[in-house]
C-alpha cells in the first residue's frame, strides 16, 4: 500500500499541478510555476496531513521513518539549496530563479527515487496477491486519455484566469496561486488522506503526501525546466522557500517523536498553516 500510495496515487493527485507548470512556463508565469509547488508542498504536509491527524491519529511505521521521510527531507533540501543558491547569489545565471541544470538534477534525484522504489516493490514480489482489475484494458486507455484532455484544458483555464484575477483585484500572482489554486489543486490528496486516515490506512494516508511533494519536486518542476528552461520569479523570497524545508523538517520529527502523528501535533501543523498563510496575505 505504501508503495503504490508513493507512486500511482502520488502521481495521480499531482497530474494538475504538473499541467498548471507547463502552463505557466509557456506563459512566462514563473511566479505561478513555483508557487505550485512550494504552495502545494506547504499545504500537503502542514493543512492536509494536519487535519487527517486531526481526524485520526496517524501511526507512522519504522520503515517510513527511517527511508521515505528522510528521502523527502533530502529532495527538499536539494530543492531549497538551488534557489537560495540563487538568492545569495551563488549561481551564474542572476536572471533565472531555478535553470535547466536545476531541473536536470530534480529529476536524476527522482530517479533514484523511482530506483528505490523499483527494489523494494522486486523484493516484495510473491508476497502480494493480485488483485482483478476494475476495468478492462481498453476502458482504462480510454478514461486515462479523456482525463488527460480535460486536465490539460483545465489548467490553462486555471493559469489565463489566474493571471486575471491577479490583475482585477491588484494582487499579486503569487498569493493568487497559493491560494486559489494551490488549495484547489490540493483537494485530491486532502480527500484521498483523509479518507485514507479514518478507515485507518495510514501507508496510504502519509505515502501520498510523501510520494506527491517529491514528485512536485522531481516531475512537476523538472520536466517543464528541462523542455523550456529557466524561469524567474519576483514574489518570492527566502522565508518562502525555507518554509518548506521546515514543513518536511517537522513532519519527520513528530513521526520519529513516538511514530504518531497526533491530534495535538496536527493542530500545531494547521496552526503553522495559518501563520505562513497569514505571512503571505501582509507581505
Amino acid at each position: 500500500k505504501m508503495m503504490i500510495a508513493l507512486t500511482v496515487a502520488a502521481f495521480g493527485t499531482c497530474a494538475p499541478e504538473l499541467a498548471i507548470s507547463f502552463n505557466s512556463m509557456i506563459s512566462n508565469s514563473g511566479d505561478i510555476a513555483l508557487a505550485n509547488v512550494v504552495g502545494s508542498n506547504v499545504v500537503n504536509i502542514l493543512l492536509v496531513i494536519g487535519i487527517a491527524a486531526l481526524t485520526r491519529p496517524i501511526k507512522v511505521k519504522n520503515e517510513v521513518i527511517k527511508k521515505e521521510l528522510p528521502i523527502l527531507i533530502v529532495i527538499t533540501s536539494m530543492f531549497v539549496l538551488a534557489i537560495v543558491s540563487h538568492f545569495i547569489g551563488v549561481k551564474r545565471s542572476a536572471e533565472f530563479i531555478l535553470t535547466r541544470q536545476d531541473g536536470i538534477m530534480f529529476l536524476c534525484f527522482f530517479a533514484m527515487f523511482m530506483f528505490y522504489i523499483v527494489s523494494v516493490v522486486k523484493a516484495k514480489q510473491g508476497v502480494l496477491e493480485k488483485a482483478k482489475a476494475k476495468y478492462s484494458m481498453k476502458k482504462s486507455i480510454i478514461y486515462a486519455i479523456i482525463c488527460c484532455i480535460v486536465i490539460v484544458i483545465a489548467s490553462d483555464m486555471v493559469v489565463d484566469n489566474a493571471r486575471n484575477l491577479a490583475t482585477l483585484l491588484n494582487m499579486s500572482t503569487k498569493l493568487i496561486t497559493m491560494t486559489v489554486v494551490v488549495i484547489g489543486t490540493s483537494l485530491p490528496e486532502m480527500t484521498m488522506t483523509v479518507i485514507a486516515a479514518k478507515k485507518g490506512e495510514f501507508d496510504i494516508a502519509i505515502g501520498n503526501i510523501i510520494g506527491t511533494n517529491i514528485f512536485n519536486i522531481g516531475i512537476v518542476l523538472g520536466v517543464p525546466l528541462l523542455i523550456y528552461g529557466g524561469f524567474t520569479s519576483v514574489s518570492f523570497n527566502l522565508i518562502d522557500i525555507l518554509f518548506v524545508h521546515a514543513a518536511a523538517v517537522i513532519l519527520y520529527l513528530f513521526a520519529k517523536n513516538d511514530k504518531v502523528l497526533s491530534k495535538g501535533e496536527g493542530a500545531i501543523m494547521i496552526t503553522l498553516f495559518v501563520i505562513y498563510y497569514a505571512y503571505i496575505f501582509i507581505s
